[in-house]
């Protein structure tokens, strides 16, 4: 059993109606529909109930999916450490989109996470760089988005473990579209595509890629992390 907890602002969906036309039932609803399966539970939480998300949610959660864009200052503090110390313990997250900013993201990146963007709802090409990664399985060599919000390098990451996918639009920009990193016992995954006006969620080579990206990321060794740990040397005990 894979247990999947989404964090979904669902802002824009209640208050623009043409991202309520795209996403209907908020974004993590979308999202959630086509991962739910018989060997998949999956829970939701908005910026409304975003306290909720407790140690005890996160420790009952394999992979954690974050979608966030212009109310990250309001995700509680605590709530951020908390994500990052679930990750630490080993913990499988996946940020989307414009969670590049959100604060657990920037907690553990170290890192601005600042990029250049435009939203003029260019073509992307997203090219399979790494063909052999568990993630970009059932991708061909390059798929395209019709129509998205477009991101820019430089992007203020630290250098990634592997740089799965890369995005080029057809105004000329070219970012590192998919992007992974381990931080103790946690696997991260940052997909770029996402923007809440497009019907991103629902193209199938976006969602084999998170499907994959969640089985990727689900813990392999997971422990709470000790803050100072107590050192025997033999002879000593």
């Amino acid at each position: 059993m894979t247990r999947i907890t989404i964090y979904n602002e669902f802002v824009h969906e209640q208050t623009d109606e043409a991202v309520r036309e795209v996403y209907p039932q908020g974004i993590h609803e979308a999202i959630a529909s086509f991962l739910r399966g018989d060997d998949v539970q999956v829970r939701c939480f908005t910026l409304d109930t975003v306290e909720g998300i407790t140690d005890e949610v996160l420790d009952s959660t394999d992979v954690m999916i974050w979608w966030g864009h212009l109310r990250h200052h309001l995700v509680p503090d605590e709530v951020a450490q908390r994500v990052k110390d679930a990750v630490n313990k080993g913990m499988g997250i996946i940020f989307l989109h414009s969670g590049h900013h959100s604060k657990p993201f920037r907690l553990l990146m170290g890192t601005s996470c600042n990029l250049t963007w435009r939203e003029d709802g260019d073509m992307e090409r997203i090219w399979n760089v790494c063909p052999s990664h568990p993630i970009a399985q059932g991708i061909g060599r390059y798929f395209e988005l019709p129509h998205v919000e477009t991101y820019g390098e430089p992007f203020g990451i630290p250098q990634p473990d592997e740089v799965v996918f890369i995005g080029w639009y057809e105004g000329g920009e070219v970012f590192r579209s998919g992007c992974t990193f381990h931080r103790e016992n946690g696997r991260i995954f940052y997909f770029q595509p996402g923007h809440e006006t497009f019907p991103i969620f629902y193209d199938p080579n976006v969602q084999t890629i998170i499907r994959n990206a969640v089985a990727w990321a689900k813990p392999v060794y997971r422990i709470p992390v000790l803050e100072a740990p107590h050192v025997v040397r033999p002879g000593q005990e």
